[in-house]
């Protein structure tokens, strides 16, 4: 049945959510495309997940108290991992609460690490005319002036006329020492660059202060790539049956582009001629249809990427709406489906940088796998399929307005849906809640079977054996009935569902098992489990190892932190230092190549069986 939901809306943002009574605030956060920081894992301990409730505070926990000065609790802060939902709420986040103020960049003069100095940069000038006694050419006036410049004979064509309609002063813009453009007046103080994650089911963009670095808007679009096919293995088939198929896929890429850039671009109140460069994040297949190369080889063993370096291409040429002379900068590729994604979120984690074993995870239609230990940095790609983002589940959807994202089972069924309407199916972390929680009643065996009423446990409830439908061999689990869905047909967990669930979770467990032999460690050694992607910020850790999704180690030890690929490409567009540690990231990266490996198929074929035991189902 569906659960009465509590709306929790976050400011500054104005994300709004509905969850269930006694929901985690971190969850509801996770739920609002928040991440806070949580360096303890959430367990209270560290302060960080700070956040104050606008009215009417919950009554401090213990962990609040103990973690938060006097002051800070009387003016309504609260710890948000020890906090539970159980009225309205509006929750005020500071800046420093989130993930990402971990790398928040900063003005140059402030010390800090990371600083403000983006590839793409402005300088006004002021020349002295040309006189009888000085009559350099324009060229070495200008140059003279800004540097050592080059200067392309597309903008030489240009600078006579410029120079003397406006008196000998003006604005460059500068990239890597290229002159890219010439501007009127002194516009030092504006300039506007888009950070985009290109994903195979979301895309997402940022518009950011190239000066101050601040975000200026946020924009994001189902990519309408998912016509041509709901994985990267559809769509580089496409690429290859279709003589025309490549051209669709880039046009469709780059439409939806534009029309995140139209977004922001009326968010900021700015002209797309402000624009001057796109930093692009993707896995291999989305950044090679963007940029227009032939992904066929993709398609078949050994799975060869066109290019490893980073891209730097031409908006103009690419029909991307921008400044004429702004660059579209794609991230560089570690190998096959370990694309640029994957590295802007190694770059976004500092994952070269933790003194022990750490596993980051981006789990989504395909499961990319980085692990450092030591001097090593492997990575891998599993092919988890689109099970995670509603596709191919029978009833299933993305998360969307009244897709059931959360199940809970105890003596009953109780759901949360998205946006506080009927249910109209059930999504990625749904079909992960159902599952774990069948096997923990018994109702879903190891092999997963799900049983028919007259086989479950003696232990299971009168209330779930009536949800068990069994239609000659095979039964299904009713999630909502016809009454309380949408569609006025039952919303079930379908057998096939659960295989589908097997497939996507066993290739990501296997990629992990393979990738800690590599390495030598045992999951227990690993000190973090770094959950990154869209889809990774909203499963439950306990539910996630249920399955077998996630090593079985303490709930502590995983960690959430967003849209990684995001911030990777946020970090390369305002720092050029950013830029430089990119590149080293992904020539330290070791490609595993798990379709080569000889031992993937018999660890895959294990790990199709889920867990026989339930590691801890109370520490999220």
């Amino acid at each position: 049945m569906q659960g009465h939901e509590i709306k929790v809306t976050f400011q500054p943002s104005g994300r709004s959510v509905y969850v269930l009574p006694n929901t985690l605030l971190l969850e509801a956060a996770g739920r609002a495309g928040i991440i806070l920081d949580t360096p303890c894992g959430g367990n209270g301990t560290c302060g960080k997940c700070r956040v104050r409730l606008a009215d009417a505070p919950a009554d401090p926990t213990p962990a609040s108290i103990g973690q938060l000065a006097p002051e800070q609790v009387a003016e309504g802060y609260r710890l948000a991992c020890s906090t539970f939902v159980d009225a309205p709420l509006v929750v005020e986040v500071p800046a420093e609460s989130t993930f990402e103020s971990r790398q928040q960049i900063l003005t140059a003069d402030s010390g800090t690490e990371i600083k403000i100095a983006p590839l793409v940069h402005k300088r006004s000038f002021a020349l002295t005319p040309p006189s009888s006694s000085d009559p350099r050419s324009d060229l070495s006036r200008l140059q003279d002036t800004l540097g050592d410049i080059a200067v392309s004979p597309d903008q030489v064509r240009l600078i006579p006329a410029f120079l003397r309609a406006n008196a000998w002063q003006g604005t460059a813009v500068l990239s890597n020492h290229h002159l890219v453009a010439l501007e009127p007046g002194d516009t030092t103080a504006h300039g506007y660059g888009v950070a985009v994650d290109l994903g195979t089911t979301t895309v997402v963009g940022k518009l950011f202060d190239l000066v101050s670095g601040h975000q200026c808007g946020l924009a994001s679009q189902i990519n309408p790539q998912v016509a041509y096919g709901d994985d990267v293995i559809s769509r580089i088939m496409h690429t290859r049956d279709s003589a025309d198929g490549l051209a669709e896929l880039q046009r469709s890429a780059i439409d939806c582009l534009n029309a995140i850039i139209q977004d922001l671009i009326s968010q900021a109140d700015i002209d797309v001629h402000e624009i001057y460069e796109i930093v692009l994040a993707g896995n291999s297949t989305m950044q090679q249809l963007l940029c227009g190369y032939d992904s066929s080889a993709l398609g078949e063993v050994p799975f060869v990427q066109v290019f490893e370096e980073a891209q730097i291409l031409s908006a103009s040429h690419l029909g991307i709406r921008a400044n004429v002379a702004a660059e579209v900068y794609v991230f560089p590729q570690i190998g096959s489906f370990v694309g640029g994604d994957t590295v802007a979120g190694i770059l976004a984690a500092r994952l070269d940088r933790w003194d022990e074993p750490v596993l980051f995870v981006d789990i989504g239609t395909n499961g990319e796998i980085v692990l450092a230990s030591g001097d090593q940095l492997l990575a891998t790609s599993a092919a988890a399929g689109p099970a995670f983002e509603g596709a191919r589940i029978r009833q299933g959807m993305r998360a969307a307005a009244g897709a059931i994202e959360k199940v809970i089972i105890r003596e009953d069924v109780e759901i949360n849906v998205i946006g506080d309407v009927p249910p109209a199916g059930l999504c990625g972390t749904a079909l992960i809640d159902a599952a774990a929680d069948l096997l923990r009643a018994g109702i879903i065996d190891e092999t997963g079977r799900i049983l028919p009423a007259d086989e479950v446990p003696e232990t299971v409830s009168d209330a779930l054996r009536q949800r068990l439908v069994t239609v000659g061999d095979e039964t299904r689990f009713m999630l909502a009935s016809a009454e309380e869905s949408a569609g006025g047909e039952g919303i079930f967990l379908w057998q096939r569902d659960v295989r589908e669930l097997q497939l996507a979770t066993g290739a990501v467990r296997a990629g992990i098992q393979i990738m800690m032999r590599r390495a030598g460690i045992e999951p227990e050694s690993l000190h973090r489990v770094l959950l990154a992607g869209a889809f990774g910020n909203f499963i439950r850790r306990s539910n996630a190892r249920r399955i077998g999704l996630l090593p079985q180690i303490a709930g502590d030890k995983i960690r959430f932190i967003g849209n990684a690929a995001s911030l990777g490409a946020k970090l390369v567009l305002l720092s050029e230092e950013e830029r430089a540690y990119a590149t080293q990231l992904r020539e330290r990266a070791e490609h595993i190549d798990l379709s080569l490996d000889a031992e993937f198929q018999m660890e895959f074929g294990m790990a199709m069986i889920f867990p026989t035991s339930d590691f801890d189902a109370c520490d999220d």
